[in-house]
């Protein structure tokens, strides 16, 4: 039996965060803010199961990760099965053209692994390009030149062969029904289409637009080049995508449009597993991704929050948030200053992650100042369009995946035939100056900024979330982290909670639900704040598991964030009696306790 989010009971004495399906977004993606956020009354509490859970930002991916798991796949089918969906139902955010981060835990050796589908940066690449004085060097970070190679394939087949039950064919059966047959476009996917679709080729305007106008709210969008992409790849594995007839047609497309990905590239690419990095959080070991991806400024801002009675500060106090903002600040800066190819230049963990380095941070705070962001001698990229779901199955392994293209529609380049798009990670380089750690060099591991992220609680998972949101990422994983321990909500009442964000280089970004007499303080120490009154902070998704007597999975509870439209849904008959919705079905009520 499926089950979905339900009413809640007890947060904020019943009351919780709901939000509408609104998505604001600036060109090129300079950030992403999806949906209104602010406290409301009639939010979901989490979506409970006995035998598994799904959470993903479109309900129809997370009903082809059930649709896996019923049919006796484990949480690694039903993550290939989920993730090949949302290439179809979010077509902007992630695919087959793109890259990620993936965190799995492994139930049956009790181990935590990173695997990294985001791939190496073409040999070709020359990064003066990317830089002045070299001619339309803004412009190259967007289009063909920006496209690096697309590693979600070999990561989705990595993760099959080593952990997967069903066969991988079958894992692709919903999201060729859903490129075949089509689906509704929704708000959110209505309003991505719009905004690209004079960049799009001509090829890509007749799948995402009618009579020569982009598709609105309500129409069908069918992709059967997609579907014929994915039918190959269920066919022949990921060879198919890099060495078959579709990495020929992304290669001779590139060739054709002045990108440096080539045929040579693509067959070279391979998916890589590492070890996570963690740290303790108040008994908590926290897991998440370690290089190339810049995840441990997460743990950088838990670590330094650590030094502090963060419960007895409050939640979203004052207080607690000036402490909050002035450790993201920090850790944005290690970000900028540390993150590097391990094999090249590995970040100095055994300073950064050490207790002694967080007391000393954390005593360099000013309790009632603002202290001004120094840049450590790079710039910031802009924010990402991307995706993160989560899965978990009755044995207790655990998919937490972050993919992307980088902006909306990655390069705006559709590859002709595929109906598959091509990302642009190379915008998301640091290009100055020339040869830091994250420049773009030909041939390395590209960097990214993806944080999914596992608690494991007295030696068992107990959570696992993610959100996309650019750099923001980082600074909104910690802060639900912090809900989920320090203010011991559930999943849902964590992820919906208000949140904040330091914009470098000087700004604050605080949703609408906090408190307006703390916004205020906050600007009497010196803080730049910008209210999104119209926008919110991530798309996060999570789940936590309690287990029996026998160490077993009893029972699942998923969230979808509900700043997004997407939906958790747990697998299994669960023994409460709630009225069974959809987040994305959830209507909106203004609300501010501040005001009662």
């Amino acid at each position: 039996m499926l089950e979905k989010s339900v009413i809640p009971r007890d947060f904020f004495s019943g009351e919780a965060l709901v939000t509408s399906s609104i998505t604001i977004f600036r060109k090129l993606g300079v950030f992403v803010l999806m949906a209104a956020a602010g406290l409301v009354r009639g939010a979901v509490s989490p979506a409970a199961g006995t035998r598994g859970m799904v959470s993903s930002a479109h309900p129809a991916a997370t009903r082809a990760g059930l649709e896996i798991l019923e049919k006796g796949g484990n949480a690694f089918d039903a993550a290939v099965a989920v993730a090949a969906a949302l290439n179809v139902v979010e077509p902007a955010m992630s695919g087959m053209g793109g890259y990620g981060t993936i965190l799995i835990y492994d139930a049956e050796k009790n181990k935590i692994l990173y695997l990294n589908p985001s791939g190496r940066i073409p040999a070709a690449v020359n990064s003066d390009l990317f830089r002045a004085p070299t001619p339309g060097y803004m412009e190259n970070r967007v289009g063909p030149k920006a496209v690096s190679t697309p590693g979600n394939v070999h990561a989705w087949e990595a993760m099959s062969v080593k952990y997967g039950r069903l066969p991988w064919k079958s894992l692709f059966g919903p999201a060729i029904r859903l490129a075949e047959e089509g689906f509704t476009a929704e708000n959110r996917t209505a309003a991505l289409i719009k905004d690209a679709f004079e960049e799009f080729p001509d090829g890509a305007k007749a799948i995402f637009g009618k009579t020569g106008l982009p598709l609105q709210v309500g129409d069908a969008l069918i992709q059967r080049d997609l579907a014929r992409s994915l039918r190959a790849v269920a066919e022949g594995g990921a060879k198919a995508f890099y060495e078959g007839k579709i990495g020929r047609a992304i290669a001779e497309e590139m060739k054709r449009t002045g990108g440096f990905l080539s045929l040579q590239d693509l067959q070279n690419d391979r998916a890589e597993w590492f070890d996570p990095i963690h740290i303790s959080y108040r008994g908590v070991e926290v897991y998440t991704a370690a290089p190339p991806a810049n995840s441990f400024c997460s743990l950088i801002r838990l670590g330094i929050m650590s030094r502090f009675d963060v419960t007895a500060l409050g939640h979203n106090t004052t207080d607690m948030l000036h402490r909050f903002i002035e450790a993201s600040k920090h850790a944005f800066g290690c970000r900028l200053r540390y993150s590097g190819d391990p094999d090249v230049a590995p970040p100095p963990f055994k300073t950064l992650l050490a207790e002694p380095y967080w007391k000393e941070q954390a005593g360099l705070i000013d309790p009632r100042k603002s202290k001004p962001f120094q840049y450590p001698g790079r710039e910031e990229s802009p924010a990402k369009h991307t995706t993160h779901f989560v899965v978990a199955d009755a044995d207790g392994n655990i998919v937490s995946a972050t993919q992307t293209l980088g902006n909306a529609f990655g390069s705006r380049i559709l590859v002709p035939g595929t109906g598959i798009w091509l990302n642009n990670s190379l915008a998301y380089c640091t290009f100055e100056p020339k040869g830091n750690p994250m420049d773009a060099h030909a041939g390395r591991r590209k960097l990214s900024g993806d944080c999914p992220t596992i608690l494991v609680k007295d030696g068992r998972p107990w959570a696992a979330l993610g959100t996309p949101g650019g750099h923001t990422i980082g600074q909104t994983v910690p802060q639900i982290v912090m809900n989920l321990i320090d203010f011991k909500m559930d999943i849902s009442a964590a992820l919906a909670a208000p949140r904040v964000s330091f914009i470098e280089p000087d700004e604050i970004y605080i949703e609408s639900g906090i408190d307006p007499a703390v916004i205020a303080r906050l600007e009497s120490f010196g803080h730049k704040i910008r209210v999104l009154r119209d926008g919110g902070l991530g798309n996060a998704h999570g789940l936590t598991i309690a287990y029996g007597p026998n160490g077993k999975p009893v029972r699942f509870s998923g969230a979808s964030d509900p700043r997004g439209a997407g939906l958790a849904q747990g697998y299994g008959r669960s023994t409460d009696k709630y009225p069974q919705i959809e987040n994305s079905r959830l209507r909106s009520y203004s609300w501010k306790p501040w005001e009662d």
